[in-house]
């Protein structure tokens, strides 16, 4: 009996020790591990827990997917809709924007409102470039992304990059902002009779470590702009990209397991 069990329990190890190999040479083989560089600690940070594909929403308008547009709480505020018109990293109007409106779930916009709100008391101002994002929109960027012949914007967006490396950090098969929660923006501060927009160290959707919030490459002033803005967010429950200062997401998501894909007009 005590040579059996002696045996059962050398045979138990030997097959816990084989199980051990087995996930040790299955994570070396997984492409994760295998494929690319690793990420910088920015992108790391930034990188979700695990990427969930979202339901999309059958809604055909702001309305029945329960957005506002931001004007209605916001009359004067300033947009500059980059993906509705030619000034963007595509050089053309994006699919599904047939015109420059801004919308967000009630509460993300009751929160960008009251930013605002903060700013305008300060002497500065809000300028959004982007907020919800249909679906069809985010899919024409990956199709764009994959076709390597159009490289007309490469010196204004993505200078130091290959094409091919957009995909991922930068440019997602699914986007937050097709969630209704997400917006890109920036601030001004007063110019002459207007507002024009502070120096943030790099242009809207410019593709590179020096986008980073806290890139060590950004002037003094420039990081001190971005913390600026990074905090007037943060004040009303947004949440910054750590890879894009411009980036915001207010947390908790409205509808985080939901993505809507209505145009935008």
């Amino acid at each position: 009996m005590k040579t059996w069990r002696s045996r059962a329990s050398a045979i138990a190890v030997e097959a816990c020790a084989l199980l051990v190999l087995i996930g040790c040479v299955a994570a070396v083989r997984s492409p994760q591990a295998r494929t690319g560089p690793a990420p910088s600690p920015a992108a790391a940070a930034a990188a979700p827990v695990s990427a969930v594909a979202p339901t999309i929403s059958t809604a055909q308008d702001a309305a029945a997917a329960g957005m506002v547009e931001i004007r209605s709480l916001v009359p004067d505020i300033d947009l500059e809709i980059r993906y509705a018109g030619g000034d963007n990293f595509v050089g053309r109007p994006v699919a599904g924007y047939l015109g420059a409106a801004c919308y967000l779930h009630r509460p993300v916009a009751q929160a960008l409102a009251r930013v605002e709100r903060e700013l305008r008391a300060q002497g500065l101002r809000l300028r959004i470039y982007d907020c919800y994002r249909p679906v069809r929109a985010v899919r024409d960027f990956v199709a764009w992304a994959a076709d390597p012949d159009d490289q007309k914007t490469k010196p204004r967006y993505y200078p130091t990059l290959d094409k091919s490396r957009l995909l991922g950090d930068y440019i997602s098969p699914t986007s937050g902002h097709s969630r209704g929660a997400t917006l890109d923006l920036t601030l001004l501060e007063p110019s002459g009779e207007g507002y024009a927009p502070l120096d943030m160290g790099t242009g809207f959707d410019f593709f590179d470590e020096l986008a980073h919030t806290d890139a060590p490459g950004a002037s003094l002033a420039q990081r001190g702009h971005r913390q600026r803005l990074r905090a007037a967010m943060q004040r009303e429950g947004f949440e910054n990209y750590p890879l894009e200062w411009w980036h915001y997401t207010f947390k908790p998501e409205p509808t985080p397991r939901t993505a809507f894909d209505f145009p935008v007009r």
